[in-house]
């Protein structure tokens, strides 16, 4: 297991986020099904893995999300079509699209995806996929309320503002 900095709750700090080894130390220091690493304004890093065999859930988000994988080999199924996909890929799932991940290799499928907006709540760790369900399922997974406001309420309340 990866020593993540703990995720906040709060809003962001103007400061930086550092994880070294995103894409070369996973394999061997994940284990959660997700884990949220850092939650923003406008989006949310979260690292997933899926054991042999599994899969995240057929779904469809409201927010966008990128997914970039690390470890593994899978199989993408999005609006319609399938792309197997490995360590190194990337895949964009635009807000409102149907789309399911597969583990079809011999070791677990690990990616790191980012939602745009947060999709979980800011300090969501599941340990399996049927964990995950059952607190989104019971509202115990929900964004932060700061996650979700629109860029000109942020600018006007000061926690952005341009040059």
């Amino acid at each position: 297991m990866a020593d993540f900095p703990k995720p906040s709750s709060d809003p962001p700090k103007h400061e930086m986020q550092y994880f070294p080894g995103m894409t070369s130390a996973l394999p061997s220091e994940s284990a959660e099904f997700r884990r949220v690493l850092w939650t923003g304004l406008y989006s949310q890093v979260v690292l997933m893995t899926v054991p042999v065999g599994g899969d995240i859930g057929e779904e469809i988000h409201t927010v966008d999300q990128i997914l970039t994988f690390t470890s593994g080999t899978g199989l993408a199924q999005v609006g319609g079509k399938e792309q197997t996909v490995k360590a190194g890929d990337m895949v964009i799932v635009p807000a409102g699209t149907k789309h399911q991940f597969l583990n079809k290799g011999p070791t677990p499928l690990i990616l790191y995806t980012v939602y745009s907006p947060a999709e979980h709540k800011a300090t969501t760790v599941h340990q399996t996929k049927e964990e995950g369900l059952k607190m989104e399922e019971e509202g115990k997974d929900e964004p932060p309320e700061w996650s979700q406001r629109p860029k000109k309420l942020n600018e006007e309340e000061g926690w952005v503002k341009g040059e």
